[in-house]
């Protein structure tokens, strides 16, 4: 189906995708990590949303600090002149309802094109100005955090934004001696060894695994399962995707990542780490954002962006492509036109999933493993951690019940 899209529908999925890409990782930075550094609350007194909070070791100085917290408050704004771009071509944020089978049904015209432009434009000058030398200003006072967290060192990516010219990221398994290895789907599989389903599912490809809640086992502590590839544990998200295409010599990826690790003396090594992976989530949002540009003077007003596409009457597949936070995939069987089984991994599953069949930790629990707490009361270091990899407990549950019955309350590990 895929290379019978339309070039304009392949663009406008690419720029609808582009569009979640730069709110999600500006949303990230300032609204869900940067408050485990800067002192916001030190800066304009106790409100929300900067109370309650962990209390941390804050370094940033004074008046760098209070420039950090009006950032903040400006990337709210950002934030949402992005949501406007994506809301341009897919309708509505979030949830967007414009990327079909076939293409987009979005109308293509001159005014929508300029109206995404100059808000692209504002969010560019944003990235470049505000955003990366915001993550470099926060490093240069935590340079120890380019130390901690390194995790698997394995890193996965599926590849992602399929374009007229071929993928902007590209796919690939890169080891922790930075070798790379061809991605394959056929690779991958599930482990429920400590997570709350039946064991009668594990070890399985996606496309033959099943999601049946066994809620009494007493080696299980997640309602995540464990994605392996090859029975490896793999990181995925903007770090595993930078890394990939840098190895696969990506000449844009190259220049920016060195620019960056250069103001630290530093090498592609010091990836692997909490500040690595703030660094390499900015570095692609400044890529993105720019290519979108590209996207944008490529579409063709008078041509079409989708062609007809119709249900089979039985049949199987999978869908596998990346989200702002990694990798993520859907499997899929429909019989007489209708969907009879469905699973996905979401990026949260790689990163955040429990213990594999054979007890290796996953890819955040490699992370946090070993690392020195000042007060146990207080972790702010392990937060800082786990906070870096952008976990989305929403990606981490599976339950549900359709009847309504009352499955009690679960802590999500």
């Amino acid at each position: 189906m895929t290379d019978k899209i339309p070039d304009n529908g392949k663009l406008i999925r690419a720029l609808i995708f582009g569009s979640n890409f730069l709110q999600s990782h500006i949303l990230h930075f300032y609204h869900l990590a940067a408050l485990d550094y800067v002192d916001a609350a030190g800066a304009v007194g106790d409100v929300a949303p900067f109370v309650p909070r962990y209390e941390g070791d804050y370094r940033v100085s004074g008046e760098v600090n209070a420039e950090l917290v009006n950032h903040y408050v400006q990337a709210l704004d950002i934030r949402r002149k992005c949501q406007e771009m994506l809301a341009i071509f897919g309708g509505k944020m979030p949830h967007n309802v414009a990327i079909v089978p076939g293409g987009v049904t979005e109308e293509l015209t001159e005014d929508k094109i300029t109206n995404f432009l100059w808000r692209l434009n504002e969010v560019r000058g944003f990235v470049e100005n505000t955003y990366i030398p915001d993550v470099l200003a926060v490093a240069k006072v935590y340079d120890d955090y380019f130390r901690v967290g390194p995790g698997c060192k394995r890193l996965l990516s599926y590849g992602g934004f399929d374009l007229p010219a071929g993928r902007l990221f590209k796919s690939g398994v890169v080891s922790p001696d930075l070798q790379l290895e061809p991605f394959a789907r056929e690779n991958i599989t599930e482990d429920l060894k400590h997570s709350w389903y039946a064991d009668s599912g594990s070890g399985k490809n996606p496309a033959q695994g099943q999601t049946e809640p066994e809620l009494k086992k007493t080696e299980a502590y997640s309602f995540l399962k464990s994605p392996r590839y090859k029975g490896e544990v793999c990181e995925v998200g903007p770090l595993s995707r930078m890394v990939n295409n840098y190895v696969q010599g990506d000449e844009t990826v190259k220049a920016l990542v060195d620019s960056v690790l250069g103001e630290f003396g530093a090498s592609v090594d010091a990836l692997y780490s909490v500040l690595g992976r703030h660094a390499a989530r900015a570095v692609e949002a400044k890529i993105v954002g720019d290519a979108m540009v590209n996207w944008l003077t490529a579409l063709k007003p008078a041509e079409p962006a989708i062609v007809d596409s119709d249900i089979p009457e039985e049949g199987e597949g999978a869908g596998l492509s990346e989200a702002p936070r990694g990798a993520v995939g859907h499997w899929i069987t429909v019989k007489n036109r209708k969907i009879d089984r469905y699973q996905v991994i979401s990026p949260t599953a790689w990163n955040g999933s429990p213990k594999d069949d054979k007890d290796q930790p996953g890819a955040v629990e490699q992370a946090i493993i070993g690392t020195k707490v000042k007060d146990k009361e207080n972790p702010f270091e392990l937060v800082r951690i786990v906070r870096a990899f952008d976990p989305c407990l929403a990606c981490a549950v599976h339950l549900l019940d359709a009847r309504g019955m009352e499955l009690g309350v679960f802590k999500v590990v």
